[in-house]
């Protein structure tokens, strides 16, 4: 006993639509590409459509694509905290490497310099008190402050 439905004119309800009608829609719906809700709302003028789309789509044996949102969300949500906790501390490590490698070049700054001052002192020291020059090696770098 099949009942007759009329061609959609107006706004229904969800569940006031038949199997033709209902085809219709979701063939609009995957021709157009405009979103369930808007379809929804052309045909029923509720802002909400729940679902029923989808439901239909099940119920008339379309192919439905199903997204798992909570899953993947979750996943993500460990995967960032991973990654967020890898960058801060490689980023932490890094700094500390940098700072590192900047107090150790100022340290050489200062030795250098300290040698430099010690070796003009004693070539200053043996010109006044006429001391012979020692058997030291000279720093070429060190030669041009003589």
């Amino acid at each position: 006993m099949e009942t007759k439905c009329k061609v959609i004119s107006g706004l229904k309800k969800g569940s006031d639509f038949c199997d033709e009608e209902r085809h219709k829609i979701i063939q609009e719906y995957l021709s157009s590409g405009k979103r369930k809700s808007e379809i929804w709302y052309k045909y029923t003028g509720q802002r909400e459509e729940h679902g029923n789309i989808t439901r239909w789509m099940y119920q008339l044996n379309y192919k439905v694509k199903v997204y798992s949102i909570k899953p993947t969300f979750d996943k993500n949500q460990i995967e960032m905290a991973r990654k967020k906790d890898t960058r801060t501390e490689d980023s932490f490590e890094t700094l500390q490497l940098k700072k590192r490698i900047i107090e150790l070049e100022n340290q050489l700054k200062d030795a250098e310099m300290k040698a430099i001052a010690f070796s003009t002192m004693v070539d200053i020291a043996e010109k006044q008190f006429n001391i012979p020059a020692s058997g030291r090696v000279r720093h070429p770098r060190w030669s041009a402050f003589s």
